[in-house]
């Protein structure tokens, strides 16, 4: 007897198809921070201009939100660098001045 798939399964493939339907591409792990963004303005660009189908929407919001995350991890992992360079910067003001 075959096992029923679980909602989340049969959503997955779904936008899977809705996806597949509408040449949304499936999100490549490597892309940089210029590219996610690039791709992101695009996505607002067609669902501003509409003229697309309710799974063809659906489909565009979600690439446009895994695009948002992509965008949102290299953000904070520029900022998680930049505050351990501004720390170590001043770690290292503060030890010259104990010297001095």
């Amino acid at each position: 007897m075959a096992k029923a798939k679980t909602d989340g399964a049969a959503d997955a493939e779904q936008g899977a198809a809705a996806g597949a339907e509408t040449g949304v591409q499936p999100l490549d792990s490597t892309l940089g921070y210029e590219q996610a963004r690039d791709e992101l303005i695009e996505v607002v660009r067609s669902l501003e201009a509409g003229g697309t189908t309710l799974e063809e929407s659906l489909a565009l919001w979600e690439r446009g939100e895994a695009l948002a995350k992509v965008c949102r991890r290299w953000l904070d992992g520029a900022r998680a660098r930049l505050d351990a360079a501004l720390a170590e910067s001043s770690d290292e003001a503060e030890t010259e001045t104990e010297r001095a």
